[in-house]
Parts: C-alpha cells; structure tokens; sequence
C-alpha cells in the first residue's frame, strides 16, 4: 500500500487574486507545468496523513514568496540641517585637499 500523496493545484481555476496568479505562474518553478498546474507528490512520511500535511504545507511555501508584495517606497527629502552638514563637510573637504598642493614660493 502506497502512502505517497501527489495534490494537483490549477492556478487559472482557482479563487487567488489575478495579480497573484500572474506572479505564481511567472516563477518558472518546474512544479508548475506549461497549463498552469502545480503538481507537488509527497513521500517523505510512512504516514498517509503527515504526507498530505507535507505536500500542503509546501504548496504554501511555493505560494507566500509569490504573495508577498514588497511595500511602496515613500520618497523623502533631504532637510535643510542634513543639506547644510553636506555642503559644509564638502568646503572642509576642499580645504584639506587645498593644502595638499604644492606651496607658491
């Protein structure tokens, strides 16, 4: 008696969101077939139930990358202060190498 599980998910027919769907398929991962048919068979366990676990838990770990969206960056702005430490540290910097040149005789 086999205690394998194989489960068999079709992207395109189930209920996730599109732009999900969209970046599951994009992943190129070879579990996933030219239909769009995640195939993941477990046989890891002697146990029929811990292999449906198994197989389960690694069709999520293929799905959260996928569903994970990183957020929007919110572009900021330099304050005055940080300006004016730049620009002074940029004069400071001038002047050292400013003394580096060869002394006028």
């Amino acid at each position: 008696m086999s205690n394998a599980v194989q489960i068999r998910f079709a992207v395109g027919a189930s209920s996730l969101p599109a732009r999900l769907k969209e970046r599951l398929l994009a992943l190129g991962d070879r579990r996933i077939s030219a239909d769009g048919v995640v195939v993941i068979k477990a046989q890891r366990f002697r146990s029929l139930e811990r292999n449906r676990e198994d197989a389960i838990a690694r069709l999520q770990a293929l799905v959260d990358p996928a569903a994970y969206q990183a957020p929007a960056r919110v572009q900021t702005r330099p304050s005055v202060a940080a300006r004016a430490r730049r620009v002074d540290e940029k004069v400071r910097h001038g002047q050292v190498k400013a003394l580096r040149r060869r002394v006028a005789e």
